[in-house]
């Protein structure tokens, strides 16, 4: 089992970075990882990484390998924003860190998984460093395309492309089986209804909770009858989100406040205490924020995907009202797409779709989450 095993349905892709990690000649020092979510942006540049440092190129076997893989390699480093956006203090930082020697590795490697949440500062700091690139230090950028609204032309420019495609279910399906252990029936539910998405594939797989959960939202469209059932449903949208992100966060939460306590001397006494007790403020309240950030992208990620189901089964409705000969996105709501499709007009079906996608704008656009869900679930009761 090699690392390429983990990029699940790129043949073309895992060829070109293979034969880049094979020969120094056909290396960059900046590539951009680009291709819609669920498609493995950052598991291929993580493979990719340890194909870079490992002796063999990617045996899957060796201490790189599993260094790399697991997060723990010294001379890699993977920026996972966890905030709305990624500072230009924070991109400084890891800059000057890429810019140092190999202390074990061929190179240092800094993987940037969401580039297209970088700051307009902080992709101006990441620019220089590209434009004058140190040593044995290489670029990877992951992003959902290589669109000006999603990584800057000046950097895009200086980055060689590697375009990923959607999965078939049929390779999700597989990986699910073969490396998970999932059994093959779940795993090829599982593989159909997830979009695409070989994360979202594995969680549903895998955990009851989520799939209640899908069952819910995708049983809205045609649950809303009136504007009390569409106040209420958008009140269970938004608290579930919450309580999922309160659950995500309360322990890592409390966890870090007890580091950041250890670490600033609490409960020190001597010369010093007190202004250290100062720095501990201002520390708690950096870390604050953070959090608070990182709770807030966790809800909206949350709802998101609640929004991508919504929007998956309303695509549904459109295509068997339009007879088309596609493979659906719900196959096993298959009856209910039906119903919507024959009781709805195609007119009405847009309607409700484009309230869907205005709701993930909205929410992209720091709109409260309750009025971005309340408005939508309106619109689809109105129709």
């Amino acid at each position: 089992m090699t690392v390429w095993d983990e990029v699940v349905g790129q043949p073309a892709a895992v060829a070109e970075l293979s034969a880049a990690a094979t020969d120094p000649a056909a290396m960059t020092h900046a590539w951009l990882f680009t291709g819609p979510p669920g498609s493995g942006r950052s598991v291929a540049a993580r493979a990719f990484a340890a194909a870079l440092q490992c002796p063999q190129h990617g045996c899957g076997e060796c201490t790189a390998c599993h260094t790399v893989l697991a997060g723990t390699h010294s001379d890699v480093r993977e920026v996972v924003p966890e905030g709305l956006s990624i500072s230009v203090r924070s991109m400084r930082l890891l800059v000057q860190s890429a810019a140092r020697r190999p202390v074990t590795g061929r190179y240092q490697i800094l993987i940037i998984t969401d580039a297209d949440r970088l700051t307009e500062n902080a992709a101006n700091a990441l620019l220089k460093s590209i434009e004058e690139p140190p040593d044995q230090t290489i670029f990877l950028l992951c992003a959902p395309s290589d669109h000006p609204e999603d990584v800057a032309v000046t950097i895009r420019s200086r980055c060689r492309p590697v375009p990923l495609r959607t999965p078939s279910a049929l390779a999700i399906a597989d990986v699910l089986a073969r490396r998970d252990g999932i059994d093959p029936e779940t795993a090829s539910w599982a593989a159909s209804v997830a979009g695409g998405h070989v994360g979202r594939a594995r969680r549903l797989a895998r955990d009851p909770a989520a799939r209640a959960h899908r069952e819910l939202v995708l049983g809205l469209p045609l649950r809303v009858r009136n504007l009390g059932d569409a106040f209420a449903y958008a009140s269970d949208l938004v608290r579930d989100a919450k309580a999922e992100a309160t659950e995500l966060s309360e322990s890592r939460d409390a966890t870090e406040r007890e580091e950041l306590a250890v670490a600033m001397g609490a409960g020190g006494t001597g010369k010093g205490a007190a202004a250290a007790a100062r720095g501990a403020k201002a520390a708690e309240r950096d870390l604050e924020r953070q959090q608070k950030s990182r709770n807030t992208r966790t809800q909206r990620d949350a709802l998101d995907r609640a929004l991508v189901d919504l929007a998956g089964f309303l695509r549904d409705a459109l295509v068997v009202g339009s007879g088309a000969e596609v493979p659906l996105t719900h196959p096993d709501r298959e009856g209910d797409v039906r119903r919507a499709a024959t009781d709805w007009s195609a007119e009405s079906v847009l309607r409700r779709l484009e309230a869907v996608l205005a709701c993930r704008t909205a929410l992209d656009q720091n709109v409260k989450p309750e009025i971005a869900v309340e408005a939508m679930m309106t619109a689809l009761q109105r129709g």
